[in-house]
């Protein structure tokens, strides 16, 4: 076997992104809230890119205030003229400077003093500043401090509390807890330790199962609920299962009394837990706003970008480039940070384009949504607006990613126009979430003694033209809607 090494060209084509390219799509695809953090870390890191004040036509110039001819020489502003040699001037710097230091020297020490009537904006902005969210563990940690109990019981109590979960119930049996080995508590004060728990705040907090968790709400309630505790105690399994004439024969009572102990344990929480520990919501802003136009019968579309700062480069440093007395490596570090800019600014104004050309063409196509609602939803491949526009699909794709247009019927992500559908008997396309809405208006307008059935709905949703739909289908949409099965829509 012979091994050698040679030379040798050849010829080929490759694909390959360049930067700004790469800058362009990441900009593209984030959001209003996303954009205006991107710009300002690059406000922070270019040094050549800066704030572009707006500028008003209209404002008038400012004009400078000359003082009266009857104020003294020194009670004067000082005021640099650039008419004679500025001999005048410099003297009363001179003249301002003698004096300031012979009224620091008889004043002593200088200390810096805020009227009590003037607010520190330091201060202010320590008390206006948002605390940090406190977890349902850190809550009833706190709580279970100011309890007084005995050392052993106090030890149970915080290892109970570390086996609590978000929504407030215990996730471990007690008995499971205990260890005689590495604890030095026993199963009683585990138990007692439960118990006083239980009585912390938020109420129902410390359950093992959504029985206890309603009994201790009610046990804590300062309302009577005696006859609720002993429907949940006793008929629990019954309730769950929506079998109400059952428990009124067991309880010998009428159905319209269990329908009112329903009705007043349905302000009790199931997941006390999330009172403390609730996620927050991430803020949803509006990246596009389309309006009904006053003089015709079409809409207006506006970018949503008014708290988007205008951005420039520099002049100052556009200037250092072209001048010959400034060093290469220096010329070579603005070239850099001035051709990023031109990037960034560049990208900013193409996402404007983009964004504003898709939703031109989502509001042609969905015109019907926009001026009659949900239920006139129709199909929309990105691809079909891809083509209108005149853009490849993976920049409708990140187009659309994550924004937010607001209209008539609310603040909706963008992406929620493109879903695939089906056509009726007729010919007419339907979108899936226009069915999902159909089925919804069906559901809602049933008669709740006699629930429709997954059978009867798709029936229902036949007679509208939407034929060809089977009755699982109709199953997952309405497990999607969170809709329960009839048996336990049911009223009695």
């Amino acid at each position: 076997m012979k091994l050698e090494m040679r030379g040798q060209m050849r010829m080929e084509q490759r694909m390959k992104l360049a930067p700004h390219m790469i800058q362009s799509m990441e900009i593209l695809q984030l959001s209003i809230l996303a954009l205006q953090e991107r710009i300002e870390q690059e406000l922070n890191s270019n040094p050549v890119l800066e704030l572009a004040e707006p500028v008003n036509p209209e404002s008038p110039p400012v004009e400078t205030e000359q003082p009266p001819d009857d104020i003294s020489v020194d009670e004067r502003d000082l005021v640099v003229d650039t008419d004679n040699n500025k001999v005048k001037d410099f003297q009363r710097l001179d003249n301002l400077g003698e004096g300031f230091q012979d009224y620091m020297g008889q004043a002593g020490t200088f200390h810096k003093r805020i009227p009590s009537d003037e607010p520190d904006p330091k201060l202010q902005a320590i008390k206006n500043t948002e605390a940090l969210p406190l977890s349902l563990h850190d809550h009833l940690e706190e709580q279970w401090r100011l309890v007084e109990a005995k050392q052993p019981v106090k030890k149970a109590g915080s290892l109970i509390i570390d086996y609590i979960d978000d929504r407030g119930y215990l996730t471990v049996r007690p008995e499971l807890l205990y260890n005689k080995d590495k604890h030095d508590f026993t199963l009683d004060d585990l138990k007692k330790a439960l118990e006083l728990v239980q009585k912390l705040e938020p109420t129902g907090v410390g359950a093992r199962d959504l029985k206890e968790c309603l009994l201790i709400q009610m046990a804590q309630s300062g309302e009577d609920m005696s006859f609720e505790s002993k429907l949940v105690a006793e008929h629990m399994d019954e309730l769950l299962e929506n079998r109400l004439p059952e428990i009124a024969k067991k309880m010998k009572c009428s159905v319209d009394g269990i329908n009112l102990a329903v009705k007043r344990m349905s302000k009790l929480d199931t997941s006390p837990g999330l009172q403390v520990g609730r996620s927050r919501n991430h803020p949803v802003t509006a990246d596009v706003i389309v309006e009904s136009a006053e003089d015709s019968d079409g809409f207006t579309i506006r970018l949503a970008d008014s708290e988007l700062p205008n951005l420039k480069v520099n002049k100052y440093y556009t200037k250092m480039v072209k001048d010959t007395n400034v060093a290469e490596k220096t010329k070579k570090f603005l070239q850099n940070n001035i051709r990023s800019a031109h990037w960034i600014i560049d990208a900013i104004e193409q996402r404007k384009n983009t964004l504003l050309k898709v939703t031109r063409a989502v509001v042609k196509f969905q015109r019907d949504f926009f001026e009659k609602g949900q239920l006139y939803l129709r199909p929309l491949p990105m691809s079909k607006v891809a083509d209108d526009v005149g853009v490849h699909l993976a920049t409708v794709s990140r187009a659309v990613s994550g924004k937010y247009v607001q209209c008539y019927w609310g603040i909706l992500p963008l992406r929620k126009f493109f879903s695939g559908g089906t056509e009726d008997e007729n010919g007419q396309a339907h979108s899936w979430e226009a069915i999902r809405a159909k089925l919804q208006q069906i559901i809602d307008a049933e008669d709740k003694t006699k629930p429709l059935s997954d059978d009867k709905i798709r029936k229902k949703l036949a007679e509208t033209g939407i034929n060809n739909l089977a009755r699982r289908t109709v199953a997952k949409y309405r497990k999607l809607l969170n809709i329960p099965t009839a048996r336990f829509r049911k009223k009695y």
